[in-house]
């Protein structure tokens, strides 16, 4: 006699599909503590993020303040800092001023809010889209997945940084119209990316398992294939956060990101790119905050990608 197969328990497939609680995360950041270079990229972000939430504390004027209706200040003057012998007599300013007479460090300060706001909110557009495109390339298959790959394949073609160009060329200059334009141009890696996780998961047990449960196609897609395929997007976002902070500086130093007076590293590197050898303070400190800042989300990336990964938990 044919006997009809019992559903299986849910907590067998909750157990199938990985979710383990606390336990999981504990794992997780157990892992990532391990890592050397997570610890470094971690200590370099938590700086970078104190430093972007108490600017205004932090820096000792204005980013935007003309000091000459303040003090006896120079144009570009060199570095001065009375701790280490600069005399007292002159007006301390720890990375001397710029060819507008505004203290170079307040708007370094200044401009690692910027740079956070660019990072954050430029890989989130992207993953969020990328996502949405990959999830459905990966699970649906078939002509949908070619359309949306192809698509995908035609944006990657371009180089990213020329791409960008013109995109902002067609919307004009500005912050949210930079943000906008990496954030288009990173779409189709991360859309790759969860495709390519999605491919692999959707033939696992524990999807099988929640199909004769009566999943639907939706509920398998959000609620059991695309949580277990977020490992390599949390690590491609993390790498790509220092991408975009690259690339809008780069935008910003061409004139087509963050326009004047606002502080941002790559514009200030811009306005006074011709004064590298007479006055290399004011290419060096917002070169070495941008070096800083990609280095952390860079360091940070990889040791993720290493404590994710499954043949390091055991």
């Amino acid at each position: 006699m044919a006997t009809t197969a019992e559903p299986l328990p849910e907590l067998l497939v909750d157990q199938l599909s990985g979710r383990g609680g606390s336990s999981l995360w504990k794992d997780t950041l157990r892992n990532v503590l391990r890592q050397r270079n997570a610890l470094v990229g971690l200590t370099l972000l938590s700086v970078l993020v104190l430093t972007a939430i108490f600017a205004s504390q932090i820096s000792p004027f204005g980013p935007t303040q003309d000091l000459r209706r303040t003090e006896d200040v120079a144009r570009r003057d060199a570095p001065c800092i009375h701790a280490l012998g600069c005399p007292t007599t002159q007006p301390q300013h720890l990375m001397g001023t710029d060819g507008n007479f505004r203290d170079v460090f307040s708007r370094v300060v200044h401009g690692s809010r910027i740079s956070l706001q660019v990072g954050f909110l430029t890989v989130g557009f992207a993953i969020l889209i990328g996502s949405i495109i990959g999830a459905i390339s990966g699970y649906v298959g078939g002509a949908v997945d070619n359309v949306l790959m192809r698509l995908m394949d035609v944006l990657l073609a371009f180089p990213s940084l020329l791409l960008a160009i013109a995109i902002l060329t067609v919307l004009g200059p500005g912050l949210i119209n930079a943000q906008l334009a990496i954030g288009i141009v990173a779409i189709p890696i991360y859309a790759r990316v969860l495709r390519a996780s999605v491919l692999s998961i959707r033939e696992l047990d524990f999807v099988a398992a929640s199909r004769a449960l009566g999943e639907s196609n939706v509920g398998l897609l959000v609620r059991r294939i695309i949580p277990n395929a977020l490992t390599p997007l949390i690590v491609q976002g993390t790498l790509g956060i220092g991408g975009a902070v690259l690339d809008v500086a780069a935008l910003s130093f061409l004139g087509l990101g963050v326009q004047p007076p606002d502080p941002e590293w790559g514009s200030m590197i811009g306005e006074e790119r011709n004064q590298m050898f007479s006055a290399p303070h004011l290419i060096l400190f917002p070169g070495i905050a941008i070096t800083l800042t990609v280095l952390a989300f860079n360091l940070l990336g990889d040791g993720l990608r290493d404590a994710l990964d499954p043949r390091l938990n055991r």
